[in-house]
């Protein structure tokens, strides 16, 4: 029998221009980084503290090519980037790595449990596998002012998101030996809910659902607007983003 194919949650076009867009607004000086950077920061300590030293990498993901310099002392690295075609939900073109680093865009994928399959497939035996994405429970006050611009009829505007237990069944149902699920929180200030949109715009984080619903009416973005400064204190707002890791190694 014929494997039903996953429900469509993301739209891979929307995916790829977000990300696109993304790209294109990080080649200014001041574009916000500081997700990806704690994601590279937290993925190289992991290394250090396991005293891991792959002789052949692949990183996804990270445009900063922080990671990737890293992991150049040990060895070899391959870069892939969605942007440029690679696709996850499809087998790799290639096998046999002593690490795989996906960084920030596991979590809008619409097959999840087979990305993680392709990945633990691309390692070489005893190879590891560090994933960190956008998880649960962040942006609640993103989502709060959503909520407080449509009260009566809520449009799609923020992703469905992985947590812990979930990532932990996804590791196993994946093939993973001694998985660890772990997430950590960063909060960052904003002066206006305009601020955060404007930094998940330049971080390619903004919505990609294949349903995303109409855009916001003019009274609807203001309500929004006003329920995000009520958040905060002082004129600013701290909003929250949980980095979700997953850690497993090849069998």
């Amino acid at each position: 029998m014929a494997q039903a194919a996953p429900p469509l949650i993301f739209a891979p076009s929307r995916r790829l221009a977000t990300r696109r867009r993304g790209h294109r607004l990080q080649q200014a000086a001041d574009a916000p980084r500081y997700l990806i950077a704690d994601m590279v920061e937290d993925m190289a300590e992991r290394l250090a503290f396991l005293r891991v030293e792959p002789r052949r990498s692949l990183v996804i993901g990270d445009w900063t090519g922080g990671l990737a310099q890293t992991l150049s002392h040990f060895g070899e690295v391959t870069a892939a980037e969605p942007v440029e075609g690679f696709d996850e939900e499809r087998p790799f073109p290639f096998e046999a790595f002593d690490f795989i680093a996906s960084l920030g865009t596991l979590d809008t994928v619409n097959d999840l449990p087979g990305a993680l399959i392709h990945i633990r497939k691309a390692l070489a035996p005893g190879g590891l596998m560090i994933a960190s994405f956008i998880g649960a429970g962040s942006l609640p006050h993103l989502r709060a002012a959503m909520m407080a611009a449509e009260s009566d009829r809520p449009g799609p505007r923020v992703h469905p998101q992985v947590d812990v237990r979930a990532g932990g069944q996804l590791l196993q149902r994946a093939g993973f030996a001694d998985p660890v699920i772990d997430s950590r929180g960063l909060d960052v200030s904003f002066r206006s809910l305009d601020g955060l949109v404007g930094d998940l715009r330049a971080m390619g984080l903004t919505n990609v659902l294949a349903r995303p619903g109409p855009p916001l009416g003019k009274a609807a973005l203001d309500r929004a607007r006003a329920a995000f400064a009520a958040a905060g204190s002082n004129g600013r707002t701290l909003e929250r983003f949980e980095i979700l890791t997953l850690s497993g190694w090849g069998k």
